[in-house]
């Protein structure tokens, strides 16, 4: 386990004390909500985020806010015994220090810190065996999909997850850092803001046709991308005929959640961007 991720999981009002396995559990982060079900402590799940969508038990769920807007008093009355906070809630960190409520600190990195993560989760909530062995499986899965790619010619890809309706302006690209990152060239695909040494960029049309991608790809949630709203998208990238991906067909609008979510469908995610990358 790295040093980063046993900080965060000795993180909160207990840290430096013998820490009971929780039983009331509420996560602000959907991907560890996927994680903590995963590994079979779904029951002590409590209270998720407004976003949480996976696995279908968080519906009934209360729902506590989210990054930027935490129901602190909601989150007393529900009596948690740990809170899975974003590292960048430092507010919300202090409350639950001066209310003596123990809390889980996430940190969005790259594709490792998947699995890290899962175990460091797993023993804080009384689940190592089940996290080891789910963190296991899919860093063997990751390694397997990249064996099946390894010598194939790597087409230049773009991994888009935002921009105006309709149009080709602000757009928002994974750029060199982070899981999407890390996830499109574990799939065979060269990412072409691999070089810009962050989670992601804004895009400009004068960048996408310097970069040229051979490739292009949209992520975005489930929830509202109807078939009919993908193919009114898809006439923006009429607007850059000259893109060998708008010339040769190659864009691909994916309302899919596991491509957003850095959590336990995460080889579900990568193959499904090999089968993109690499057709047939």
């Amino acid at each position: 386990m790295s040093a980063a991720i046993l900080a965060v999981a000795l993180c909160g009002a207990a840290a430096g004390a013998v820490q009971r396995a929780p039983s009331r559990v509420i996560s602000l982060v959907p991907a560890v909500t996927e994680m903590l079900f995963a590994i079979g402590a779904g029951d002590a799940v409590i209270a998720v985020s407004s976003y949480d969508t996976f696995p279908p038990e968080v519906k009934s769920r209360p729902k506590v806010g989210a990054l930027v807007d935490p129901d602190f008093e909601r989150m007393l009355s529900l009596r948690p015994d740990l809170v899975i906070v974003y590292g960048s809630q430092t507010d919300l960190m202090s409350r639950l220090d001066r209310a003596r409520i123990s809390y889980f600190q996430y940190a969005h990195a790259g594709l490792p810190d998947i699995t890290q993560t899962i175990r460091a989760v797993g023993d804080r909530v009384g689940r190592g065996p089940a996290s080891s062995a789910l963190a296991d499986r899919i860093e063997r899965e990751l390694e397997e999909i990249r064996r099946s790619v390894a010598g194939r010619p790597r087409p230049k890809a773009v991994l888009l997850f935002g921009r105006e309706p309709g149009s080709l302006r602000n757009v928002y690209a994974s750029a060199g850092v982070g899981f999407m990152h890390d996830m499109l060239e574990l799939a065979g695909g060269t990412d072409i803001f691999g070089d810009i040494k962050r989670q992601n960029v804004q895009a400009t049309t004068e960048m996408l046709l310097a970069r040229a991608p051979d490739v292009i790809i949209e992520v975005h949630p489930a929830a509202g991308w109807t078939p009919a709203r993908i193919k009114t998208e898809m006439n923006a990238w009429r607007g850059l005929p000259g893109l060998p991906a708008v010339k040769t067909g190659r864009i691909h609008i994916l309302a899919d959640d596991r491509l957003m979510v850095p959590g336990p469908r995460i080889v579900e995610a990568a193959r499904l961007l090999r089968a993109f990358l690499h057709p047939g």
